[in-house]
């Protein structure tokens, strides 16, 4: 039987911006007043991204709301500004404390990772006093709290970090699910957005209990059959996914995001911010001589509820509108009518190397592309991104050169599944 962790790091933002500010000769922690971490709402960036423990209790504020509401519950709240290079600092050093525990580490984002134990109970025994032995050593070391899920899958162990926090350790073993997973509300399950909640309610479907119990048929008759497929096997704890560790210079992986201006409701708008992202992306995965064998898509709604959907592809992928036409597969799958607030894409199983097509036809229009990206691509590293766009988006008011993050912080923001 396998044994898997996952990692949590609580309120990571929040914890890791407080502990640079104690080191720089702040003399106030502030984990422990009612603060946030929140990007610039004058850009539509103003979302919490982490919230301390005061924040919370007090005030009702979590994750996702945004700054203008918050502000509203606690008018004297203190706003700190993202640091995504510190926060990779952190991360790094939170992994390298893992790779003492098993060197089977798979990041799920910049402050989650999973880690199989399996190989390693061997040598350092139980798994949830080893559990207890990393998160205090974390503690002990980096100055921050996580919080440890311990299980035979990824899932199970994900659902069991996400039990009571902060500083915790719990389990989430399958003859636990009916008394600890089941009762929870069907939005609390991972892949189990707001959009996907309101769905399940609508027929009666309340608890993942509920979800679990009835046919399989039925969930997908109101979601979509991949999607509910995915939902009601985690409803019933089968998730197979291995752990994943990566060489580690492929480890970070390339990915773009992008939070919009306004709303976008149509289809075709959307598809031109797709575009526009691909380029980003694409042009990122070339200048590191690489393909990727994995796409990911992110689309958050405007009621910031989250939808992802990813594909392992059959052959790797580099250009522009490889990545592209990956995407729209994508977004078609995941999309449920909602306005548009923020989209991302990311890429990895990264490979050395420009991908060559498999048939005579395929490698004469991916010859023709990866023609038209390398003229782009070398436009823009001598002129700037903006000297050139294609003609497909010129009179699209959203800008082409979108993104929130750079490679590494991008990937690891958006996190993997």
């Amino acid at each position: 039987m396998r044994s898997i962790m996952h990692i949590d790091a609580n309120s990571a933002y929040l914890s890791w911006t407080s502990l640079d500010l104690l080191e720089r000769g702040h003399h106030i922690d502030y984990r422990w007043v009612p603060a946030v971490v929140a990007g610039d709402p004058k850009n539509r960036h103003g979302i919490i991204l982490a919230a301390s423990i005061p924040a919370k209790k007090q005030f009702g504020i979590r994750t996702a709301i945004t700054l203008h509401e918050a502000k509203k519950r606690c008018p004297d709240i203190v706003v700190l500004k993202p640091d995504y290079n510190l926060y990779v600092r952190y991360s790094r050093a939170m992994y390298e404390i893992l790779s003492d525990f098993s060197p089977a580490i798979e990041r799920y984002s910049i402050d989650e990772c999973y880690l199989d134990y399996s190989a390693s109970r061997q040598l350092f025994g139980d798994p949830v006093q080893a559990a207890h032995k990393l998160k205090d050593r974390i503690y002990k070391e980096l100055g921050f709290t996580v919080n440890v899920g311990v299980s035979i899958n990824k899932l199970l162990a994900k659902m069991a970090s996400e039990l009571e926090k902060p500083n915790k350790v719990h389990t989430m073993y399958p003859s636990e699910m009916p008394q600890k997973m089941w009762p929870l509300d069907v939005q609390e399950l991972f892949y189990c957005g707001r959009a996907t909640a309101k769905k399940l309610r609508r027929i009666g479907i309340n608890t993942i209990g509920e979800i679990a119990q009835t046919d399989l048929a039925t969930i997908q008759a109101v979601l979509k059959p991949a999607h509910g497929l995915l939902i009601h096997n985690y409803a019933n704890g089968i998730d197979e996914s291995p752990v994943e560790p990566q060489d580690a210079e492929l480890q970070k992986g390339v990915g773009n995001s992008t939070t919009l201006p306004r709303d976008v409701y149509s289809k075709e708008e959307v598809h031109e911010v797709l575009l526009a992202l691909s380029e980003r992306v694409g042009s990122r995965l070339r200048k590191l001589n690489r393909s990727a064998r994995l796409i990911g898509l992110t689309v958050r709604s405007s009621d910031l509820s989250w939808n992802q959907h990813q594909s392992m592809l059959d052959a790797p992928i580099s250009t522009t509108q490889q990545i592209y036409d990956e995407s729209k597969r994508l977004f078609a799958a995941l999309w449920d009518g909602e306005p548009v607030r923020q989209l991302g894409i990311r890429l990895s199983e990264l490979c050395t190397g420009i991908n060559q097509q498999t048939s005579i036809f395929e490698d004469l229009e991916g010859e023709k592309q990866r023609t038209i990206d390398n003229t782009l691509d070398t436009i823009r590293s001598i002129y700037g991104s903006d000297a050139i766009m294609r003609g497909t988006l010129i009179n699209v008011e959203l800008p082409t050169a979108l993104g929130d993050a750079d490679d590494e912080g991008g990937y690891l923001m958006m996190g993997r599944s």
